[in-house]
């Protein structure tokens, strides 16, 4: 599942239950009825906050792979250079082995290219993923607390209205 995927299809479980809700027949404490208006404001206010947050997680994502391939494609690169730099001067021994000494120097650099890269990317997206987490919590909480002030509304005073679904 890409990022997003998981919360969109929780939503929408959200949704179902709140749309299947019937209303009920005695009015027990444990039993409320909730203006559905109201909650489907909240799922729309939910989905509108999020989708740049996913879009940025995907993005770097893309992003890392892409600059993970270059990379190898420069070490690549760098490396077939200098094979062939080290086969063009394989008649003097010495000359080959300072050229496949520097092949392996360049190897050794584009591998920690490669590693500083992925480090980097990886350290940007855990950020922005941390930055997510951290939205999704408030946003749990805020729910929370308009499930809490729903619950308080709907004392013995409201229970003689009855709403039919």
């Amino acid at each position: 599942m890409q990022p997003g995927e998981e919360i969109e299809s929780l939503l929408d479980e959200l949704e179902q239950v709140v749309s299947e809700a019937k209303a009920p027949f005695t009015g027990g404490m444990q039993k409320k009825i909730v203006d559905s208006r109201e909650i489907y404001e909240i799922i729309d206010e939910i989905r509108s906050m999020f989708p740049q947050e996913f879009s940025d997680a995907r993005r770097i994502l893309k992003e890392e792979d892409e600059i993970l391939g270059r990379a190898q494609q420069q070490a690549d690169s760098i490396i077939a250079d200098a094979q062939q730099q080290a086969m063009i001067l394989s008649g003097d021994q010495e000359v080959v082995r300072l050229a496949q000494q520097q092949a392996e120097e360049i190897r050794g650099q584009a591998s920690q290219y490669e590693r500083d890269t992925r480090y980097n990317a990886e350290e940007y997206a855990d950020t922005v993923l941390q930055h997510l987490e951290d939205n999704l919590k408030s946003l749990t909480n805020s729910v929370t607390r308009v499930r809490e002030t729903l619950d308080e509304n709907s004392g013995p005073r409201n229970q003689s209205n009855n709403v039919t679904w």
